[in-house]
């Protein structure tokens, strides 16, 4: 029998640990500058004589460390990521923006890359995206041919809802330019209407071959298969990714069998260092029901969440639902994932089973069609804390976020995405796109604000999806929309750390640090409120502790050579 176990089943000695600050975003004590942890929980927290007279009450002689100089946070959360794709792209050839300005760049990093691979084995890439090209467009899949016409080549689009394929894996996979577009994704064509390499979201079905995980219509497929060996390598890699930026808990925000028995497969290794709540995609909600799994499931560190469902697609795409089209392209107008009622439909089974759901919506239409969904299905069976998620939501409408607060609907957001191509939003819709998470209008309507990274498509770098929160600049030193759409330093810590913990309904075991909660915590060599809003996503990660346990550090980081890792 399969024991969910975690990385280290054996109780952590009790510690005295010292800080010059501790801000625990908890209202009781919001500062402090000791915590006394045993057992993976918070025991005492406060000063250091309170901590003291603490440990010697219930006769404990604890193990002291101090960390002058630095500031201790709360664990962050990252409560929107694809952990397991992450893993894959951090064993492909990096072509982000960092490492490749032009299409002649990416070509020569794939050649590069494909000399460690063996022969026949696909080459692929990530991290792409056009509007921060030289030439402002994808690549074709005749500059792919460049790279190889004899195995498959594929490069994602940062966006993760599509990319370019080689003309090799066309004619592999029997695409032509008289295949029809699949129903949520497209094979584009150019003006003589031949193929141009360019696939978007359903249309990525042809890459995962005929053992690949299909999910119709429920959502992009992203989900290429590898040897499960492979897939552990890949987690042990991510996971320490997140470690380094901080994160102690995350959701998997599409999970199918694939990540299922990827995460058990972890646990089996008693390598599961990081939180994880699991959202399993709507595809998979009758089984979900069948087997019960409308409850607390799982362990602290493995568990089930809810279903992940899908209502449009991506504005970095331009697969987001806009009928009247796009500035940018008037003839596209992106895509639904299911009709109005079908989508109700699932949200109300999802919602009377007693389930949270998770919905990725980007457009003002979508987000009006989610939380239509939702307001009739809390009609039918009211539920005040039922907590259903908008992923991205990107654009709503100013009623629609009255409308959210009036249902406890938690929009989860990612600033990292304007940070890396705020301008392309505005470029695809116009001038509406500078409201792209509109954060301060949330705030000001009593709408929970929650910060998460959705990595791959941004790194987990919480400071980095702060400082973007409170600035709103890009990358090229753009202000995205008026200071209304900010938000205060405090209230960003708190959207990546407690917010993100109530958005996964687990605030009473971590999000804050208070006496009875999980000792998950993240040493920081500054402090992120008070440090210059322009230098909060350089402060230091030093240490990064789950469950009373140190599991990152600098030090040990800077020592340690990362094995796998394509550059």
């Amino acid at each position: 029998m399969r024991k969910l176990a975690t990385f280290d089943d054996r109780d952590s000695d009790p510690t005295v640990i010292t800080a010059d600050l501790i801000r625990t975003v908890d209202d009781d004590t919001p500062n402090a500058t000791a915590m006394l942890i045993e057992g993976g929980k918070i025991l005492a927290i406060g000063s250091p004589a309170d901590v003291e007279d603490a440990a010697a009450e219930m006769q404990l002689d604890p193990v002291r460390i101090d960390r002058r100089g630095a500031t201790i946070v709360p664990g962050f959360v990252d409560p929107h990521a694809h952990p397991l794709m992450f893993g894959q792209m951090l064993t492909w050839v990096d072509v982000s923006p960092e490492k490749a300005a032009s299409i002649p760049d990416i070509v020569t990093r794939l050649k590069v890359g494909a000399e460690s691979l063996p022969p026949g084995t696909p080459i692929r890439g990530y991290g792409y995206e056009q509007r921060n090209l030289v030439e402002r467009r994808h690549p074709t899949r005749y500059e792919l041919d460049e790279v190889s016409r004899d195995r498959e080549v594929y490069v994602m689009n940062a966006s993760g809802h599509g990319g370019v394929v080689n003309t090799f894996t066309l004619e592999k996979f029997g695409i032509t330019k008289d295949t029809p577009n699949p129903d949520g994704g497209e094979f584009f064509r150019d003006a003589d209407g031949e193929l141009t390499g360019e696939l978007s979201d359903a249309a990525s079905n042809v890459l995962t071959g005929l053992g690949g995980v299909k999910i119709g219509h429920h959502g992009p497929n992203f989900h290429l298969g590898d040897e499960p060996a492979e897939h552990q390598r890949q987690l042990d890699i991510v996971q320490q990714k997140f470690l380094a930026g901080g994160v102690t808990a995350i959701g998997d925000a599409q999970v199918s069998k694939r990540e299922f028995a990827a995460y058990l497969g972890m646990v089996d290794r008693g390598e599961l260092k990081v939180r994880v709540s699991m959202y399993f995609l709507s595809h998979l909600l009758d089984q979900v029901l069948d087997l019960g799994l409308t409850g607390p499931f799982g362990n602290a560190f493995l568990s089930a969440a809810g279903i992940k469902l899908y209502a449009d697609g991506t504005l970095g795409g331009w697969t987001a639902y806009f009928p009247e089209g796009y500035v940018g392209d008037p003839c596209r107008t992106g895509q639904l994932y299911h009709s109005v009622d079908e989508y109700s439909g699932l949200v109300r089974r999802a919602h009377a089973a007693g389930l949270q759901t998770a919905t990725h919506a980007q457009s003002p239409v979508a987000i009006r069609i989610v939380v239509d969904a939702i307001e009739a299905a809390m009609i039918e069976r009211p539920d005040p804390d039922s907590r259903h998620r908008i992923e991205h939501c990107g654009l709503p409408d100013t009623v629609e976020i009255t409308r959210m607060a009036e249902l406890g609907i938690r929009p989860v957001n990612q600033p990292q995405h304007y940070f890396n191509w705020g301008e392309g939003v505005e470029q695809a819709i116009g001038t509406p796109g500078e409201r792209f998470n509109p954060l301060g209008e949330f705030v000001h309507a009593g709408v929970p604000v929650t910060l998460s990274s959705d990595a791959p498509v941004a790194e987990p770098r919480p400071l980095e999806a702060i400082q973007t929160a409170v600035t709103r600049m890009t990358s090229r030193g753009h202000k995205l929309g008026p200071d209304s759409l900010r938000i205060s330093a405090e209230d960003a810590l708190r959207a990546h750390t407690l917010e993100g913990a109530k958005t996964l309904g687990r605030e009473n075991e971590f999000g804050s640090l208070a006496v009875g909660k999980r000792a998950d915590f993240t040493v920081l060599g500054d402090d992120p409120i008070t440090s210059a809003v322009e230098d909060i996503a350089s402060i230091p990660v030093i240490e990064t502790w789950v469950d009373g346990r140190r599991c990152y550090s600098t030090a040990a980081a800077k020592s340690a050579r990362p094995v796998g890792v394509r550059e």
